[in-house]
């Protein structure tokens, strides 16, 4: 048999996976821990499952009660305000849109008041001064989701967050949130699934016509299993956190004199999901189409940016190793340094 291509997946999610995680994966899909059929074939409401649920579970967690959801991040865009508008009367949010995805939270105005608390961006490279923000006491919460380089003082709302970029990714007080949720697909496994970490004493304030489906009182009661869980990504999602535990390229860019150009401001820029364009700031076509090309020649995958904005993406998610990335520091120094205008 030929040994497999190896090859190195830079996508913004799903994204990789580590190898030995994929390595477990295989060794257990048909006999899992020697029970005679795999993961797949598995009850939701089996012993092992339980195990399986209750190992993932302490391994994502600290202090806070962490429910296993379906939906992805766009599922919590309508099941955190059937949740928590409810908290106060006025059923108002306030929201800070500092992305191509944040207006889709906004879905909260079918149950509720928006209040966007800056003025609209002409494009998406900062976030607004905080001093700026027109907040509303009477808010039931505040949502956010890219990566800030600070936790903004909302004045006693309930402060939600959207952490599917960065999720694992480093040490966070969680203690400065009320409300966390992350899709596992870039960070902790694969797509689907999604873990939502939310404080008892915020359950039961949600709206009468929440689905209990996606009423976290519900979920978090029947410990994950209202309705049929997601076995096997869950059983992923016990493997990468576990892989994290064990295992314990931006100045290529500033450097280039303008051949690679990030639009992200300085102090905004995420650490996880690098932008850029090659040639000048709005992008070379023929440059970006020449660097995928030749990109893919050394095996390296999914560097071409979300078609609605264009460009090159790299996505440097948990099981991105360093040397990945220095083989793609690389490439891109010997790529600027053959195509400089």
């Amino acid at each position: 048999m030929d040994s497999p291509r190896q090859v190195v997946n830079f996508g913004p999610g799903p994204t990789k996976l580590p190898h030995s995680v994929l390595l477990e994966i295989q060794k257990e899909l048909l006999d899992y821990k020697g029970v005679g059929i795999s993961v797949l074939e598995k009850s939701h409401r089996s012993s092992d499952f339980a195990k399986i649920i209750n190992n993932t579970e302490n391994l994502v967690r600290e202090l806070l009660a962490v429910i296993f959801v379906q939906g992805d991040g766009s599922g919590q865009f309508s099941a955190v305000p059937l949740n928590l508008t409810g908290l106060k009367a006025g059923r108002c949010v306030d929201y800070v849109v500092t992305g191509a995805w944040s207006p889709k939270p906004a879905e909260a105005k079918k149950f509720g008041t928006i209040n966007i608390v800056h003025p609209k961006l002409g494009s998406y490279t900062k976030i607004p001064d905080p001093s700026t923000w027109n907040l509303n006491p009477a808010a039931s919460y505040m949502m956010h989701g890219v990566e800030f380089d600070f936790v903004p003082n909302i004045k006693g709302a309930v402060l939600v967050c959207d952490k599917s970029s960065n999720f694992l990714s480093k040490p966070v007080d969680v203690s400065k949130f009320d409300v966390i949720f992350a899709g596992a697909q870039k960070n902790v496994g694969s797509a689907a699934v999604t873990v939502v970490i939310v404080p008892d004493d915020l359950l039961g304030f949600h709206l009468p016509e929440c689905p209990s489906v996606l009423e976290y009182k519900v979920q978090a009661g029947n410990s994950s299993l209202y309705n049929r869980p997601l076995c096997f990504r869950i059983y992923l999602m016990g493997l990468v956190p576990e892989w994290i535990t064990n295992s314990g390229g931006a100045g290529i860019i500033d450097n280039s004199q303008g051949f690679y150009v990030c639009p992200v401001e300085p102090p905004n820029r995420s650490k996880m999901s690098i932008p850029f364009c090659i040639g000048n700031v709005k992008g070379d076509d023929a440059l970006e189409k020449r660097f995928l090309e030749k990109a893919l020649v050394l095996n390296m995958l999914s560097l071409k940016r979300h078609r609605s904005v264009g460009g090159i993406q790299v996505s440097q998610y948990n099981a991105v190793m360093i040397e990945d990335v220095q083989k793609l520091a690389a490439f891109m120094k010997n790529f600027w340094e053959m195509y400089q205008l």
